[in-house]
């Protein structure tokens, strides 16, 4: 049975065999959750998603996909790279957005990681309301099946993790 967890605090410093990483697109690090794992992961993050990039990803990972790289330095084996959508406004479809943590669980599985820590996927320059992407991603977690033990919602501030904690008991 998964257990759901929520942290207040920075992803980076988590201990899991996977973290989940709220990517652009190019897989090249950027701002926010992004920039932080790969500054703290180091360059052998980089190096594997180079190395994607140059084989699967030529155009970049599509919203809403998943893939995993080594850890670097981080204190994960994995750090599995998603790419949230961008919100447009009050019609924005959440099924992209559902579809990072869907991915993100599925390539957990192909791995075997049995522990994951996640961001609030898309919340952060994509704009997406932090209320209805808490809704989203444990919704969607939820009724996903899963090897996956432990899923941890690893929430930068006080807001996200109470906007998380309204939906998980």
């Amino acid at each position: 049975m998964t257990t759901l967890h929520l942290v207040l605090g920075d992803i980076t410093r988590q201990r899991a065999d996977a973290i989940v990483n709220a990517a652009n697109s190019s897989l090249l690090g950027g701002g926010g959750v992004d920039g932080a794992i790969h500054r703290r992961g180091g360059p052998a993050i980089l190096e594997a998603c180079r190395a994607l990039r140059a084989s699967s990803y030529g155009g970049g990972l599509p919203t809403g996909h998943a893939v995993a790289t080594p850890a670097g330095r981080l204190d994960a084996l994995w750090v599995i790279h998603t790419v949230g959508p961008v919100w447009q406004g009050p019609d924005s479809d959440p099924d992209p957005l559902a579809s990072c943590y869907r991915a993100s669980l599925r390539v957990a599985d192909d791995l075997g990681a049995r522990t994951i820590a996640f961001p609030a996927i898309s919340t952060g320059v994509y704009r997406w309301p932090m209320a209805d992407a808490a809704r989203i991603a444990v919704e969607t977690v939820r009724t996903l099946p899963t090897e996956v033990e432990e899923i941890r919602f690893v929430l930068f501030d006080e807001t996200a993790y109470e906007a998380f904690a309204r939906h998980v008991d």
